[in-house]
């Protein structure tokens, strides 16, 4: 069993340091800027030992009515209400200012408990704003330093009594950390099943789902209509999500790991640092994934930008599922689904067979038939087939459409085919002359794999070697 600590206070005073040092890894953006951070997120902390849930809010700011604000702070404290215990951080360096005491004073009205944590302590300069702090009514605070670990045995030993409350300590529980890892593909010495392939690879993690797209296409309106609550930031403004934000979620009995990400714009187009770490942070992302949905506004399908992305993922290696949203304004869906068809075939051809679903992130319409689409395409990235399946399929396209012939009048001889692992399926083709098998004969191959075996949607890789075949007896 473990506890939820969620980490509150005004902008700029070093929420999202604290939070990446009690993860012990650079997980939130950290900027001068204030109201970087806009959605809540969520991570696995330790701390001397002592494990717990925490998450990092947007920076408390006193504002109503609709506003990006007003919205945020309502995130904010929802975490407050959910979480065992809150540290409220101060700048010590800049002392005790009037929206420190608003948020002082809200907190104390929680049925929370608070931890008054002075950050910025390390040396002399912060001891004024330390001893001011005493006067917020939250007890004594804790000095400490985000940016250089300073104080932590303060903060273990104040946050123990909420740990102990929780039952946290007397429980011997594994945690799931966000860094999920994959048990190892299986062997080729495993038996084959009825038709010949191999047993598929299993992970014990969640699923990874990563949500992307550009600005303003729904992103967050999917991700809070599949969790099924306002977890994440949304409104008419462009560019509300900044950080890539993890979500544990389970469909159907099946946990998944959701992701959020900030919107891609074309590169040109960014000049605000922020934004460039945003953008970084969804590369970084997309390369964790292991299914990527990529959200189209129904209003501009398949622009220049969303193949951008596309191609981003399939160089990747990861699995991709496009979800066309807002699908209920479309006039002429027949003409809108085969211009989509269309930019499909021409934009992305190394991976014909992508599945593309209408959807409705407000209204929820076509939801189910994403996640069955994500489901299936995670199963054809994990798909694994046995080398003699392999073989005999290879042994019967070379002989319909055999290999080039080299220059001297010798054709080119195709060994074998072995599969060296999937997520996404990778295949090595042994040749004799490797280096003078043609781009379009390595294609023919790709495309042959794909149909013969149902791996539609998935990048596939081939790899050609030179070198003998083990398979034949001395």
């Amino acid at each position: 069993m473990s506890f939820t600590v969620a980490i509150v206070g005004r902008p700029n005073v070093g929420k999202s340091t604290l939070f990446n040092r009690l993860c012990g890894r650079k997980m939130a953006i950290v900027h001068d800027m204030p109201g970087v951070t806009r959605d809540r997120r969520e991570g696995h902390a330790t701390l001397l030992g002592m494990d717990f849930h925490v998450v990092d809010t947007a920076g408390f700011e006193d504002a109503t009515g609709d506003s990006i604000e007003a919205r945020m702070l309502r995130q904010t404290t929802l975490a407050v209400e959910q979480a065992d215990v809150a540290l409220l951080l101060i700048d010590a360096r800049a002392g005790v200012m009037p929206l420190d005491s608003h948020v002082a004073e809200v907190l104390r009205r929680s049925p929370t408990p608070v931890i008054l944590v002075a950050n910025k302590c390390e040396g002399k300069a912060g001891m004024p704003g330390l001893y001011e702090a005493y006067g917020l009514g939250l007890g004594e605070p804790v000095p400490f330093s985000a940016e250089h670990g300073e104080g932590l045995s303060d903060l273990f030993y104040a946050l123990l009594p909420h740990a102990k409350a929780a039952g946290a300590l007397d429980e011997d529980e594994d945690e799931e950390d966000f860094e999920d890892e994959l048990i190892p593909l299986r062997g080729e010495d495993e038996e084959e099943d009825e038709n010949g392939d191999l047993p598929q690879e299993i992970s014990s993690k969640p699923l990874q789902m990563v949500i992307v797209g550009r600005p303003n296409v729904g992103k967050s309106t999917l991700v809070n209509r599949l969790v099924g609550e306002e977890r994440m930031l949304t409104g008419p403004e462009a560019g509300l999500t900044r950080d890539a934000i993890p979500v544990r979620w389970e469909h159907k009995g099946r946990p998944i790991r959701l992701v959020d990400t900030a919107g891609l714009r074309r590169r040109a187009q960014i000049d605000d640092a922020v934004e460039k770490l945003s953008v970084s942070n969804t590369i970084e992302a997309i390369r964790m994934a292991e299914v990527v949905v990529l959200v189209l506004d129904s209003a501009a399908i398949l622009e220049k930008q969303d193949l951008t992305i596309a191609r981003l993922v399939i160089e990747e290696g990861r699995a991709l599922v496009i979800a066309v949203n807002k699908w209920d304004a479309v006039d002429r869906p027949s003409e809108a689904l085969a211009h989509l068809q269309d930019r499909l075939e021409s934009g992305l051809p190394q991976a014909r067979g992508i599945p593309a679903i209408t959807i409705s992130a407000l209204t929820g319409k076509g939801i189910e038939r994403l996640m069955e689409a994500v489901q299936e395409t995670y199963r054809v990235w994990n798909y694994r087939l046995s080398t003699s399946k392999l073989n005999r399929w290879l042994e019967g396209v070379t002989e319909h459409h055999p290999p080039p012939v080299l220059q001297g009048g010798r054709r080119l001889k195709i060994r074998y085919m072995t599969q060296a692992k999937s997520r996404p399926p990778t295949f090595v083709l042994f040749a004799s002359k490797p280096e003078e098998l043609p781009e379009s004969y390595s294609r023919y191959l790709v495309n042959g794999l794909r149909e013969a075996f149902s791996l539609p949607g998935v990048p596939i890789r081939l790899y050609v070697r030179g070198g003998k075949n083990p398979y034949v007896k001395k």
